[in-house]
């Protein structure tokens, strides 16, 4: 069955080429040029992935996204706009995209990403209901019954909040998660401020659980957004 996806730009010839580089990959595609239409498409048509540009008409490619994330839709999503400052990507990225590109691009660079989002999230997919999560040639297990964590046959031992933010993120490998959505996942709470609880849990969390706590294998700092786990 071949995997769907949504591609939404205003710009008709570039809808077209991003269609025709993904058909000739063999990906079935759907290109339209309204934020409106995009958001009912994707909450209700079965896409696998969204691509998604910033600069549309009725509804801007930010606030789509931000709705999709608040309504609990987890369609990976790539990003694209002209903005290329540093801050419009953390942005992006902190409304819930799963990857950000440029404009101009290279449609072939865009495809290789495609298949890049998605074989992460079959693996997450795959592994949402698995009991036992293995990361690093299963050198990181998580026993998601008996929340028990070992590294390399040595158990780990972490405070309830420690375990809830690592099995969380090691649910999602690559996603990036803010800290304020960190704060909601650890303590039930929503920030009301700048808030470095997080940091503090995160930092005796890679104390525990990285060889080198200063050069983190599995916990990546995301500058500017927050955090994300890397399991390879």
């Amino acid at each position: 069955m071949l995997e769907k996806i949504l591609v939404v730009d205003d710009e008709k010839k570039i809808a077209q080429v991003i269609r025709a580089y993904l058909e000739k990959d063999g990906f079935y595609v759907v290109t339209i040029h309204d934020g409106r239409e995009a958001l009912l498409l994707a909450e209700e048509s079965g896409f696998d992935l969204l691509i998604l540009d910033l600069m549309l008409p009725s509804l801007t490619g930010e606030e789509v996204c931000k709705r999709l994330r608040r309504a609990g839709n987890a369609i990976p999503i790539i990003m694209l706009t002209a903005k290329g400052a540093e801050e419009e990507r953390i942005q992006g990225l902190g409304l819930g995209a799963d990857d950000y590109m440029v404009k101009p691009f290279s449609p072939g660079e865009l495809v290789a990403r495609v298949h890049a989002v998605l074989r992460r999230f079959r693996h997450v997919k795959a592994g949402v209901l698995a009991d036992l999560l293995e990361y690093a040639g299963g050198d990181l297990t998580i026993d998601t019954l008996r929340h028990h964590v070992t590294y390399c046959g040595e158990r780990l031992e972490l405070t309830a909040t420690e375990y809830k933010l690592l099995a969380t993120m090691a649910r999602t490998p690559g996603r990036v998660y803010t800290r304020g959505e960190l704060l909601e996942i650890a303590q039930g709470a929503l920030p009301t401020g700048f808030d470095r609880t997080i940091d503090s849990h995160i930092k005796n969390l890679r104390q525990k659980l990285e060889p080198k706590p200063e050069q983190p294998r599995f916990i990546r700092t995301v500058y500017g957004v927050g955090y994300k786990f890397e399991g390879e």
